[in-house]
């Protein structure tokens, strides 16, 4: 692969991107108001519970992880379709997280509307 002086815009598009994903996250971020959030894992529970470090987890990956994923592979197919090369992939890998996510979700709410746990 040759060395392409050209790149000027690319860098800049990919850390404008970059920026407007940092900023993003902190313009959705979650306000706990004036309790901070410490020692508790999830609402009534601690972590050391089964339940609460599940949750947690689940929380995690279909919150955080898989719409964030997804976001990624959307810039990655932007990025391909202007470059002229193949982007469906990319779209496919935008859509299995965003299903990851809400299978995620639909677990999570399974989980917060049980029935109290074993007894």
């Amino acid at each position: 692969m040759k060395f392409q002086a050209n790149t000027k815009g690319r860098t800049l598009f990919a850390v404008l991107a970059l920026a407007v994903i940092a900023m993003g996250q902190f313009v959705w971020a979650q306000n706990l108001g004036s309790a901070p959030a410490s020692n508790v894992a999830v609402q009534g529970q601690t972590g050391a519970q089964p339940e609460g470090a599940f949750l947690n987890f689940i929380n995690w990956v279909g919150n955080v992880i898989a719409p964030v994923g997804a976001g990624g592979a959307v810039l990655g197919a932007v990025v391909s379709w202007l470059t002229g090369r193949g982007f469906g992939r990319w779209l496919f890998a935008a859509a299995a997280l965003l299903a990851v996510s809400g299978v995620t979700r639909l677990i999570e709410f399974w989980i917060t509307s049980g029935t109290g746990g074993v007894a």
